[in-house]
């Protein structure tokens, strides 16, 4: 592989993809070729003689993870095979696959989606004796929503609750009660929802320091697409 990068880009993306070692912020608008530069930074790395696996690329959509992956397979050919690409989730999911067992599941959990996550939801709050149709009491869909905010925001849940659904702030004991149930229910199942994909990544990282070791060290670069995106516990 010889790319000749001067020639393929301007000097501002020239200088984000020849930036050496620590954190470089690149700053563009729509249609600047951010991920242009993206693509072109990891076939410098590569060039020079990076192991891809040492790469781990990230971005916010499927589609966005297999079209940056196929331009860096154009560039820079079979070099580029090992590289670890693909969303937040995705990645979370590969890792959380080889450490299950450390945070309590077996490698083959199962994901649930959108509607999975809110029929057990409607199951929990069957158990609970709670209706929401019967009395003042959020949806399942408003419980998600709240619950995920507080997640993926960092925030206590009384203070999510305050943001999202003030009203509803009455409820809040019964409201952390339903959580805790559906917490449980998905251990039970060793099921994950997509926010306990990142979630349990980041407990893994902090409580088995010996797993963080390994998955920090393997990685030499990393690399976020749309960065301004990312939330807190993405972050």
């Amino acid at each position: 592989m010889s790319i000749d990068f001067q020639k393929e880009l301007n000097q501002e993306q020239l200088d984000a993809v020849l930036h050496g070692d620590g954190p470089c912020l690149v700053l563009a608008g729509a249609g600047s070729g951010k991920t242009r530069t993206v693509t072109y930074r990891v076939a410098h790395l590569i060039e020079r003689g990076t192991d891809p696996a040492s790469i781990l690329l990230l971005t916010f959509t499927n589609k966005a993870a297999r079209e940056m992956l196929d331009r860096i397979g154009a560039l820079a050919g079979p070099a580029a095979n090992g590289i670890w690409g693909g969303t937040f989730h995705a990645v979370a999911n590969r890792l959380l696959r080889a450490f299950a067992r450390d945070l309590g599941y077996t490698p083959s959990f199962s994901i649930l989606d959108e509607d999975d996550a809110r029929s057990l939801m409607k199951a929990v709050l069957k158990d609970a004796k709670i209706d929401p149709k019967a009395r003042r009491f959020p949806s399942p869909a408003v419980l998600q929503s709240t619950y995920s905010y507080a997640r993926n925001t960092g925030l206590a849940f009384k203070e999510a609750v305050e943001e999202k659904c003030g009203n509803f702030l009455d409820c809040l004991n019964d409201m952390e009660f339903v959580w805790r149930m559906y917490q449980e229910r998905k251990a039970q199942a060793n099921a994950m929802d997509f926010d306990d994909l990142l979630w349990n990544w980041l407990r893994l990282m902090e409580t088995r320091p010996d797993v963080a070791d390994q998955i920090s060290s393997r990685f030499r670069w990393v690399l976020v697409d749309e960065y301004q995106d990312t939330n807190a516990l993405q972050a």
